[in-house]
């Protein structure tokens, strides 16, 4: 398995173990961190932006992130390692704050914001970079996830679309702010693509 793949993936699977560990907490000990979610212009309310990602509602809620986590989280680790630490600074923070700023009065929390935010940078970096492994990474995520793009605008009433809709506008910010921070990749190149093509007819009589 290629290391830099590797690394990607342990990376991405340190973050859902952390997130599945704050969750067996909340619930063996009751600690009720739902409160520490995101609360729309409420003072209070300002700390869920550090913490509401790391929070979940239940453990359905907590299953389907961890699979988007894993698989969009790889993608990105692998292919913009360069561009990671700024990327999610900007979607967690970003996407954070327009959630206190405009959503609607409730506690928001999940980390669906960032599995947005991700999803959302990732295909509209192949768009804009088009080198081959952007453009592959693209299809691949929006083949698995495409189906976030409908969950940006309201549907069932318990659900926070205002940290999907945040998380995805904040990956598509990202993806023009930060798309000439990793290097283009190397085209492959074969002997015959540098040979002149030759006229049969354009040689000196022997």
């Amino acid at each position: 398995m290629n290391r830099d793949f590797r690394r990607a993936a342990l990376g991405a699977a340190a973050f859902v173990c952390l997130l599945w560990v704050i969750e067996i907490l909340d619930r063996g000990l009751h600690l009720q961190l739902h409160l520490l979610g995101i609360y729309p212009r409420e003072a209070i309310g300002l700390r869920g932006i550090l913490f509401a990602p790391l929070i979940h509602g239940s453990w359905g809620h907590l299953i389907a992130n961890s699979f988007a986590l894993l698989v969009l989280g790889t993608a990105f680790l692998y292919g913009y390692p360069h561009s990671a630490g700024p990327v999610l600074l900007l979607v967690y923070l970003g996407s954070g704050l327009c959630v206190w700023l405009f959503a609607r009065s409730s506690f928001h929390f999940g980390a669906s914001g960032l599995t947005h935010g991700v999803m959302f940078f990732i295909f509209t970096s192949g768009i804009l970079r088009r080198d081959r492994l952007s453009i592959a990474l693209a299809l691949i995520v929006f083949l698995l996830y495409g189906g976030m793009v409908w969950s940006i605008f309201p549907q069932q009433p318990g659900i926070s679309y205002e940290s999907h809709f945040f998380g995805a506008a904040t990956g598509v910010l990202a993806a023009f702010l930060f798309r000439h921070r990793e290097p283009v990749p190397a085209e492959k190149t074969y002997e015959w693509e540098g040979e002149e093509d030759e006229d049969p007819f354009d040689r000196d009589a022997p």
